[in-house]
């Protein structure tokens, strides 16, 4: 209730932000540990920024989880952070449906582990009727992938090249039925996309950040919504 009672600070917010919650293996070489336990303390971080945000009046928030790329590193990184998602399901799953939070998975579900296929599944099954927050986990994701994905469907349907727009096209992403991001915050000090949700930030605010996303704390999220909040945005208009 703090939270609500203190948004006349902002003039406006966001329907939809999304998160690059970047800097949590860097966070934990720092401290001279492995890299694995950053994606922990970043897990734990997340879970804290979910609770915060469903107190403000935004309606969908989508976080960057795991990315096609990043099958690329050290195989113990990979399973350790796929221990940490079945972990987090495990422990968190129920309070987030009682909070009525809606979970979506958005990314290439079928080539992750079979548990984990399940247990997002499972999140997913339990949570589709709720409708405070909308959160959508990226997790073996890819914008162009995606994007590709969308080609291939369109293709495999025979929509005819006349029927296709752009609103036609969106309805074949991964992100169907959600509106495009109005925010997207990276943490961890690097100023680009990385692959991220390409075509839904075309007309985003980005707020980027040096604090490492363990770090990242109720007061950069509110730094982040302020800043938002007084821009003017004009989607390619005067």
């Amino acid at each position: 209730m703090a939270a609500r009672t203190s948004s006349h600070k902002f003039d406006r917010f966001p329907n939809h932000v999304a998160i690059v919650p970047d800097g949590n293996g860097r966070w934990a070489e720092r401290r001279g540990w492995p890299r694995v336990k950053g994606l922990w303390a970043g897990a734990d971080n997340m879970y804290r920024m979910v609770r915060y945000l469903n107190e403000y009046p935004i309606k969908y928030l989508t976080l960057y989880g795991f990315s096609t790329e990043n099958w690329s590193r050290p195989e113990a990184e990979v399973s350790g952070l796929f221990e940490l998602v079945l972990f987090f399901v495990e422990k968190h799953l129920q309070e987030i449906h009682e909070k009525d939070i809606q979970l979506r998975h958005i990314g290439r579900l079928q080539q992750l582990p079979q548990e984990l296929q399940e247990a997002i599944t499972r999140a997913v099954t339990l949570t589709r009727d709720n409708t405070r927050l909308i959160l959508s986990i990226a997790f073996n994701y890819g914008g162009r992938p995606e994007i590709v994905d969308a080609a291939r469907r369109i293709v495999t349907e025979g929509v005819r090249p006349e029927d296709i727009t752009e609103e036609t096209f969106s309805n074949y992403l991964y992100t169907n039925g959600i509106p495009n991001v109005d925010l997207l915050i990276r943490t961890g000090g690097e100023n680009r996309l990385s692959n991220f949700l390409l075509w839904q930030t075309a007309y985003s605010e980005y707020h980027f950040t040096k604090v490492l996303w363990p770090d990242f704390r109720k007061k950069d999220l509110d730094r982040a919504l302020l800043s938002y909040s007084q821009r003017k945005r004009r989607f390619g208009g005067l």
